[in-house]
């Protein structure tokens, strides 16, 4: 008969290892984690942890919808939707959140599901979020999806640079033709002059860049004018970048930019809540056909670059500079799209001017 082994601890197991690692090396893979859940997460393992995430540098907020708030979620607790009517309304969302919110500390909902009972009442700002990181040095927030609705097939791609107002933009748009899921059965784009066609004027072409102008415009502003907040409360920031999952538009503010953002009184536009944008000197450059690598094309591809009138610094110092504008324009994109920008920064430029909204 075989007698039965116990099993008994190591002794020297007991020891937890990553003890003896120091603060500034877990400061560094925390730095590497970025994602703000995950950091969150992070800090409810232990006192040491909770210590640690606040001094992390690098952080990337997620977004799952949309929230605006200057207050606390308490003041505002369903952002996405008018502030109630009814007073009796409102204490009774008090109630619910903080019904909510007691479950939510303790690990969930009581019916063990692993999601927040009331969404809705649960979803914390950018602003809130950020609270728990007091040194912040370089913030990503990615938004739900984009800004522009544009037609299936459309692709259209925009980056911004903000200090205190606009001081750089870039669009590049086109419909997006693959020759591979079409079988390879498309010509190839046929030769041009390199000026524009008369029909770009008359079928309703730059018609149609106007509207993406002012909606790329409109998009990047009020991203611009959300930032308040957490620009204000992070005085550590030297970067911050502003984007969304699907890919379509990106704000940037370097060190520069966020020093002139902090001392000077933003100009916000009258009949909305985003920042006002100046008059602007417009660069378009366009082709009928790009070919693109990797098998694919880009009809009616338009290149946008777009200054304040005048310097065109934005009273940031420095981006009048031509050479800093064009490594702006160049560096936007990645991939075909960045080959797409130089091709047609080869093309003839066609200059218009926008007044300021």
């Amino acid at each position: 008969m075989h007698t039965k082994a116990r099993i008994h601890a190591d002794p020297v197991l007991d020891f937890d290892q990553f003890d003896c690692l120091p603060d500034s090396l877990v400061l560094l893979i925390l730095n590497k984690l970025e994602d703000g859940r995950s950091l969150g997460r992070c800090s409810a393992v232990s006192k040491r942890f909770s210590g640690l995430v606040p001094l992390v540098h690098d952080v990337c907020v997620k977004i799952d919808r949309v929230v605006a708030v200057d207050g606390d979620s308490e003041a505002a607790l369903n952002l996405s939707s008018p502030k109630p009517q009814n007073i009796l309304s409102h204490l009774f969302k008090l109630m619910l959140f903080a019904i909510t919110k007691l479950f939510h500390d303790m690990g969930g909902n009581p019916n063990g599901a692993g999601r927040p009972l009331f969404p809705q009442l649960s979803q914390p700002s950018p602003a809130q979020v950020l609270r728990s990181f007091s040194h912040v040095r370089n913030l990503r927030v990615e938004l739900p999806s984009g800004d522009v609705g544009v037609e299936e097939g459309v692709l259209l791609k925009w980056r911004a640079e903000y200090g205190r107002t606009l001081q750089n933009c870039v669009i590049l748009g086109g419909t997006l033709v693959s020759r591979e899921a079409a079988g390879g059965e498309h010509e190839p784009c046929p030769d041009d002059s390199g000026t524009m066609p008369e029909s770009f004027y008359t079928n309703g072409g730059l018609k149609l860049r106007v509207v993406w102008t002012i909606s790329c415009l409109i998009a990047a502003s009020t991203r611009h004018y959300l930032l308040r907040s957490i620009v204000g409360e992070h005085p550590t920031l030297r970067s911050l970048v502003l984007a969304d999952a699907d890919g379509q538009g990106a704000l940037r503010m370097g060190a520069e930019q966020l020093r002139d953002f902090r001392e000077h009184q933003l100009a916000a536009s009258a009949c909305s809540n985003r920042t006002q944008v100046p008059a602007c000197n417009i660069k378009l450059r366009y082709a009928p056909c790009l070919e693109l690598p990797g098998g694919s094309a880009l009809q009616g591809a338009t290149l946008l670059v777009i200054k304040p009138a005048g310097d065109g610094s934005g009273g940031g110092g420095g981006h009048g500079d031509r050479k800093e504008a064009e490594a702006f324009v160049s560096g936007a994109f990645d991939g075909p799209l960045r080959f797409a920008v130089m091709e047609l920064m080869k093309r003839r430029t066609y200059l218009l001017e926008m007044n300021g909204f």
